[in-house]
């Protein structure tokens, strides 16, 4: 047996690779994180043409009909090229939630219009993993109360798919009565977050409730992680690149021992999460019974791995890491989004402990 992607996965990952190496240059997410919206629209309508929205639609609802493994490769080419386009919460999360806890009828009704880029879903789960004094949303009688945090991708959604204090999950019209929307940036500018205000706001609820609340937290915790694999790796790459060419002392930085061994260090930590990673997003759809687990392990252990990639591809590069020029800290501040999104690494392992009846 072979455990490897399959030929149609390598090129799906080329393909992007490809398009998002002239869609997605380092100037591009300069302007995006200065908040030029045309870029990003530009961008996601290039992802749309390309069918990048539809890897988890099913077929029989206009989408590829694709795996979560296939989502997070998608997510680990958008992590290596910071890409400033969205993907984790609608074309990830959003259709999860409608798949795995949609009645037919919702199905039906909601992810064609995501086919068909009509309906542009923001997510706001993430008082799941830790709520805030004062956050949290409160369901009762076909409407929704309170306030919900970090809501991802808000940029151009018409829609968010909210998670109520009591683990179920409602589709809000971003448009309607009672909904405010307040950008809540943070250190990651390639992404859009904000804060939800809702009073008495129409929801919809899907039927799944915590059972489907639970699927979207695995695969969102996935896909973050893959996220963060990518930018790993594309800060890796850049450090090796850049040890090649910098000189001291009229040698190339990449000939003295310490930068080899960072460079080195890297490597080593990278490619089993890798391993990782694509295992926790195949187990999600081929081995339920692992699945949950090793999407939090992968969760918890890429925040950990990131963030030493993060700092030590800092180090490679000296002063000039630090400097917007080779625009590094786009890469930092992404993977430290990535750790604390869906919650924290110490959260994460406190669910995986729980879901092994370590802790009640």
């Amino acid at each position: 047996m072979e455990f490897a992607l399959t030929d149609d996965q390598k090129a799906l990952q080329e393909s992007l690779r490809s398009f998002l190496a002239s869609a997605a240059p380092l100037d591009k997410v300069r302007l995006a994180a200065d908040g030029n919206a045309d870029v990003r629209r530009e961008l996601a309508a290039g992802l749309a043409e390309l069918g990048v929205p539809l890897t988890l639609i099913p077929e029989a609802h206009g989408g590829l009909g694709l795996g979560v493994l296939d989502a997070a490769l998608v997510q680990e080419m958008l992590g290596y090229f910071v890409a400033p386009a969205p993907f984790t919460a609608g074309a990830g999360m959003a259709v999860t939630a409608l798949v795995a806890g949609g009645a037919a009828a919702q199905q039906a009704e909601w992810l064609p219009l995501i086919a068909a880029g009509e309906a542009r879903f923001a997510v706001a789960v993430s008082e799941r993993s830790g709520a805030r004094e004062g956050a949290g949303l409160v369901a009762a009688g076909g409407v929704l109360r309170g306030k919900a945090l970090f809501a991802l991708e808000t940029d151009d959604a018409t829609h968010v798919l909210a998670a109520d204090t009591g683990g179920g999950l409602h589709v809000v019209a971003l448009d309607g009565p009672g909904v405010t929307v307040n950008a809540l940036p943070t250190i990651d500018r390639t992404r859009s977050t904000a804060e939800i205000l809702l009073a008495d706001a129409p929801a919809t609820p899907l039927a799944g409730g915590a059972a489907a609340l639970a699927r979207v937290v695995e695969v969102g915790r996935v896909l973050l992680a893959a996220d963060t694999l990518g930018a790993a790796q594309r800060m890796l790459d850049d450090s090796v690149a850049y040890a090649k060419e910098r000189k001291q002392f009229n040698r190339a930085i990449g000939s003295f021992q310490a930068v080899k061994h960072m460079c080195a260090e890297m490597a080593a930590e990278i490619e089993p999460s890798r391993a990782l990673v694509w295992h926790a997003a195949h187990a999600l759809d081929a081995i339920p019974a692992e699945g949950p687990l090793l999407a939090h392990l992968a969760k918890a252990h890429l925040a950990e791995i990131g963030t030493f990639v993060a700092r030590t591809a800092t180090e490679v590069h000296g002063g000039m890491g630090f400097t917007d020029l080779l625009g590094l800290h786009f890469w930092f501040k992404r993977i430290g989004l990535n750790r604390q999104l869906l919650g924290g690494p110490e959260r994460v392992r406190e669910d995986a402990a729980r879901l092994q009846g370590w802790i009640g």
